[in-house]
């Protein structure tokens, strides 16, 4: 009889934990996507690992693609939280528009649309911050990265004001191509979100 009582015990224990892990959705561009690196290096791998050690059940979905920007994320969006029914999205979008040059007020309201959608599905949010080379001139590189603060302040959202913070401008923490994070960076990157992505776990 102890035995089962035992046996039970630890069947439900198992039971609480895998009804406690969740899912930490990563939708994003070419850096999360780990471009021009072995993505078991990425920043989203070390994720995943960081998450065990800090003793986190939560699985990491990676949907990032290279190249896409905010109209792309959202448009595939609610495919993405139908089929993985995330605890906690993150959004790591905007750099691609920002190079393409696209209006600013739309990329604000293509994050607005994804976080409100995020939000309705029942998950949390976090809102990685990005900023743009100094050649695109002073108006539109300024434009650009007040929209990620207006937005996470508009939406009550936690945000990372500028998620290569330390990276970018160290052509040693570069790629070739000067845009995209080298492997020696992506630690980097994760120490970036983790403060923020933490407390939503």
């Amino acid at each position: 009889m102890r035995v089962w009582f035992l046996s039970a015990g630890l069947a439900l224990m198992c039971m609480a934990q895998n009804a406690a892990a969740g899912t930490v959705l990563i939708v994003g561009d070419s850096i999360s996507a780990g471009f021009g690196l072995d993505t078991r290096k990425g920043w989203v791998a070390l994720l995943e690992q960081r998450l065990k050690q800090e003793g986190f059940d939560d699985k990491v979905v990676n949907a990032s693609i290279s190249g896409d920007t905010s109209a792309g994320g959202l448009a595939r969006l609610p495919a993405a939280l139908a089929t993985h029914k995330p605890d906690v999205v993150v959004i790591e979008l905007g750099g691609n528009d920002g190079l393409r040059g696209q209006p600013p007020a739309q990329l604000q309201q293509n994050l607005a649309s994804m976080i409100q959608q995020s939000r309705d599905s029942g998950a949390k949010v976090l809102l990685l911050g990005m900023q743009i080379p100094p050649n695109y001139g002073k108006r539109y590189v300024e434009a650009f990265a007040k929209v990620f603060g207006d937005v996470a302040q508009k939406e009550k959202v936690p945000f990372v004001p500028f998620f290569l913070e330390g990276v970018g401008g160290h052509p040693e923490l570069m790629q070739a191509d000067g845009l995209h994070p080298a492997v020696a960076a992506q630690d980097k990157l994760l120490e970036n979100v983790w403060p923020a992505l933490k407390p939503l776990l």
